[in-house]
């Protein structure tokens, strides 16, 4: 006599005549309308933003030029639709000529302009240099914990900060990306709260020059690193976006009060000289093409000098 296997409890807990299809129909539709919630708060909330945004000129400013920069760094990535690779040698000379353009901005459109702003504001020289060292010592620390407590992968060194086995790569590679790109948002946004339009606009012209080749080789090193084309660029585009609203956070801030334009400075200039440093140089001297890194720096440096002294 076969033996009829008893109920499953899912059957068991169901009224007579209700299927477990029918039973989750409700939660199904619950999730999609939770969903259309979600998205009318997100598109409410963007609007609100965007009002705000467009009833403060600098702010507006701001997120102009992170917007720039951003869609220089997507201009960057199309050739990788293209061409399979470029070279190893090339890719270290690319990342000298960022660093090379970051080193000068935060020389001639962060640190000097701090300094000058502070003593506009009545502080002594002692005062001034302390209180621009004070912050650039600031703005190294909050990325040192960011570049802590945020797990990401170098193209090159690997893996660090503190891991999860649940993350995947492609998001390490996330994070690593948008830690080099917040500080060059932030430096431009707080360009802009300075209230020196043609200095900012030099400083937003140098990232963005630097931004193209940065958004080719970080696409390029996806690809390398076994992404699939589409998605080695797109990753690529989208590291850009972190740049409008670091601008727009850091000229938020600063516009909120005069006495934080060099703090605001000097952070930003903290910030980009622990990419510099922690980041990029590393990143350049690790395959033996240092002459060549170290050339590309020497001519971002000048690049970026030449258009600070001709615009600003």
């Amino acid at each position: 006599m076969p033996v009829v296997p008893p109920p499953s409890p899912d059957h068991a807990a169901l009224p007579a005549g209700l299927t477990p299809a029918a039973r989750q129909q409700p939660l199904h539709w619950r999730q999609w309308l939770g969903l259309a919630i979600v998205v009318t708060g997100g598109v409410v909330g963007t609007w609100q933003i965007w009002q705000w945004i467009a009833g403060q000129p600098v702010v507006l400013s701001a997120l102009l030029g992170g917007s720039a920069a951003a869609l220089a760094t997507a201009l960057g990535t199309l050739p990788v639709m293209l061409s399979q690779r470029i070279s190893e040698r090339t890719q270290d000379t690319m990342f000298g000529f960022g660093a090379g353009v970051m080193l000068a901005a935060c020389s001639f459109s962060l640190i000097i302009p701090g300094i000058n702003a502070s003593r506009a504001a009545g502080a002594g020289a002692w005062e001034a240099g302390g209180t621009m060292g004070a912050a650039i010592l600031l703005g190294a620390l909050v990325l040192l914990l960011m570049e802590r407590l945020l797990p990401h992968e170098h193209f090159i060194k690997g893996v660090e900060g503190q891991t999860s086995r649940t993350l995947r790569r492609t998001w390490l590679f996330v994070f690593a990306i948008a830690l080099h790109n917040l500080p060059e948002g932030l430096a431009i946004g707080v360009g802009y709260a300075s209230g020196d339009a043609m200095r900012a606009s030099a400083l937003t012209t140098g990232i963005a020059i630097q931004d193209v080749p940065e958004g080719l080789v970080v696409a390029v090193a996806l690809l390398a690193a076994g992404y699939k084309r589409w998605l080695a660029v797109g990753l690529g585009m989208a590291s850009g976006l972190v740049e409008p609203i670091g601008a727009v956070a850091g000229a938020a801030v600063v516009s909120y009060s005069v006495s934080l334009l060099p703090w605001g400075l000097g952070f930003a200039a903290g910030a980009m000289l622990f990419v510099i440093s922690h980041e990029i140089i590393p990143e350049s001297h690790r395959k033996g093409h240092e002459a060549w890194a170290t050339g590309g720096l020497m001519l971002g440096f000048v690049i970026m000098m030449v258009l600070d002294t001709a615009l600003g």
